[in-house]
């Protein structure tokens, strides 16, 4: 394939030096003859030519034996080996008519000169097609998505943020479903960053039980020599590890060895961004600060409300011989928590009983823990969760600083006044009693609920990330010295507002080519590393954070119950939505799917009520 002028490439593969196309016939031939074949042979010349060259290699076989080196490759290979050498030695256009690109080939215009007015009316098509109406204009997508330039897409997408507060892909999930949403969202992130595109493909064919082989062998092979580099760049920044090192984890024997030649090295200096990688992840922190992201929980004030009604059924459903739970979970799943608490006090006064009370004594286990959980008022079920965390032998360091490290400033103020009036004593002095060192200073920082909640101030960022750098860079620094960095650093990151904090993580990249939450991971360790991390994560992206804790507590053996129903039970009204967004985007699996192949019986069907729905 002849590649354009101008255009600088950064695969991984190159043109072989003195090269000799006859010669490697031969040595081609001379592997496959005989009883047996020299795959070792095979697979290091075939990985060390350039596309081109194979294709040269593959005539003078022809030429000098009168066979198709193809289809003698297909006869001595097998499995996955013989399909990536075989996809090596096809002409890189035979590999691109597979990819999402060619499908709309010959259509996108070409010119990089890109007209403002057009920038602005491509948005307000895109706006009206979608947000503004009922129902969706799918053409209009497809036309400006498939026929504008990527120069002028980006400046699409930019202004998009800009004018609607919600990135495009936000919009297109929203308005659209099923392939073609897949389709759209796979158009606009090429458009954003192609090799972004491919680093997300090939982590997710990868990741998780079983491999991807037709997707990893396709992208490999049809990469190797455009962009690797790149998409390795990528890789390292979104996730935490290099490309090869995950091939070499997930791949075996002679198909293995291949894979590593076509990625071409390995990018193991944890955390530090390449130069390009850096440029990345800045321009990400700066999406971030401008985005305004609705958030949306998936239970909500039921319409005409009847609260008297909602008692009488609940009674019904509890009284007698055995427990109507169906009735039970469908009443108190689709109702908000101020509803139920006007359910809770009609219920008392027509008949004189507790509803908690008479819901502990009919329903048991995790259906129990969840359905009272929603019966409480969000405050006091934040501050029982703290509680249990604390009381016992041992606690639960990653229920207090899932808790204390996400909930804003009027929630945990909230939080400290239930938690006084229901165990007549100050969440500080618990804290206090169950914790220790840092970590416990840590935290009692947090239950304050004193976070600043203004926005950014760029020199203040600055020196905030100069603090950063140098508590999280300077491993050897004197104790006393450290000390005072540490203080001021947890100063920093549990009293600045997430806009500033948003910043200061950016600056941080600028100042050192690394990931902060990277450094918190490597340079910290214990409890004050988690909590660290926890306010990172939250400040990147909250719903994303809650959406890793409901994989975890899914993930392998065995299900974290208290974990899931904790966190269905208080984001259910707040952010569940975006969560599920976050879920699906990662894991490629909704949640909805997650919980019906973890739990089963009467929590399922309360769980699945909470989610609200399949993605």
């Amino acid at each position: 394939m002849a590649k354009p002028q101008g255009v600088k490439y950064r695969g991984s593969i190159h043109d072989f030096p003195n090269f000799d196309p006859n010669q490697d016939a031969e040595a081609l031939y001379t592997a496959m003859k005989g009883f047996g074949s020299d795959k070792e042979a095979i697979l290091e010349l075939i990985t060390s030519r350039s596309n081109r060259q194979r294709q040269e290699i593959s005539q003078s076989y022809k030429s000098l034996y009168g066979k198709d080196l193809i289809a003698d490759l297909k006869y001595e290979l097998t499995g996955k080996f013989e399909r990536l050498i075989v996809g090596l030695m096809r002409p890189l256009a035979y590999c691109d008519a597979k990819e999402i690109k060619d499908a709309i080939s010959g259509t996108r215009e070409q010119d990089d000169v890109v007209s403002e007015d057009l920038v602005q009316q491509d948005v307000q098509d895109l706006y009206e097609a979608g947000e503004l109406k009922w129902g969706t204009d799918e053409a209009q997508f497809i036309y400006i998505l498939g026929n504008r330039s990527k120069q002028h897409l980006r400046l699409v997408f930019d202004e998009y943020l800009r004018t609607t507060g919600k990135p495009i892909e936000a919009s297109i999930r929203g308005e659209l479903s099923g392939d073609f949403e897949k389709l759209m969202l796979a158009v606009v992130k090429c458009i954003r960053s192609t090799p972004e595109y491919f680093a997300e493909r090939l982590f997710k064919a990868m990741k998780g039980l079983g491999t991807r082989d037709n997707t990893l062998i396709r992208i490999m092979v049809s990469r190797s020599e455009l962009d690797m580099l790149d998409i390795r760049e990528i890789f390292r920044t979104k996730y935490e590890k290099s490309l090869y090192s995950m091939i070499k984890n997930d791949t075996s024997g002679e198909y293995k060895k291949a894979l590593l030649k076509l990625c071409g090295g390995d990018d193991d200096a944890a955390g530090q961004f390449f130069p390009e990688a850096a440029q990345v992840a800045y321009q990400m922190w700066e999406l971030s600060a401008v985005a305004r992201v609705e958030l949306k929980g998936t239970v909500r004030p039921v319409d005409n409300f009847n609260p008297d009604a909602d008692a009488k059924a609940l009674r019904k459903a509890m009284k007698g011989l055995g427990t109507d739970e169906d009735t039970i979970i469908d009443i108190i799943t689709h109702r908000s928590n101020a509803q139920r608490q006007q359910i809770r006090q009609t219920f008392k006064s027509h008949f004189g009983r507790d509803l908690m009370a008479d819901l502990k004594s009919e329903i048991s286990g995790d259906l129990a823990r969840l359905i009272l959980g929603l019966m409480m008022p969000p405050a006091h079920y934040d501050a029982k969760q703290l509680k249990k965390a604390m009381e016992g032998a041992g606690t639960d360091e990653k229920a207090l600083i899932e808790i204390l490290a996400t909930r804003t400033n009027a929630e945990i103020r909230a939080i400290c006044e239930a938690y006084k009036e229901d165990y007549h004593k100050s969440l500080e002095d618990a804290l206090s009693s169950d914790t220790s060192g840092h970590f416990r200073r840590i935290l009692i920082s947090l239950a304050t609920g004193n976070r600043e909640e203004g926005g950014e101030d760029r020199n203040q960022a600055r020196e905030d990330a100069q603090v950063a750098a140098e508590i999280l860079e300077i491993a050897d620094t004197p104790s006393g010295d450290k000390t005072s960095l540490e203080t001021r650093f947890m100063t920093i990151l549990c009293t600045r507002s997430y806009p500033h904090l948003r910043r200061v993580f950016q600056e941080f990249v600028k100042m050192t080519n690394y990931d902060v939450e990277h450094t918190i991971k490597k340079e910290m360790s214990g409890d004050v590393r988690d909590v660290f991390v926890a306010i990172v994560q939250s400040v990147k992206n909250k719903p994303l954070f809650f959406a890793d804790k409901l994989y975890k507590s899914m993930k392998g053996a065995g299900t974290d119950d208290k974990t899931l129903t904790r966190i269905m039970v208080s984001r259910s009204e707040i952010d569940l939505l975006n969560i599920r967004r976050e879920f699906i985007e990662k894991y490629d699996k909704s949640l909805h799917q997650a919980i019906e192949g973890d739990t089963s019986g009467d929590f399922l069907k309360a769980l699945l009520a909470i989610c609200g729905g399949e993605d």
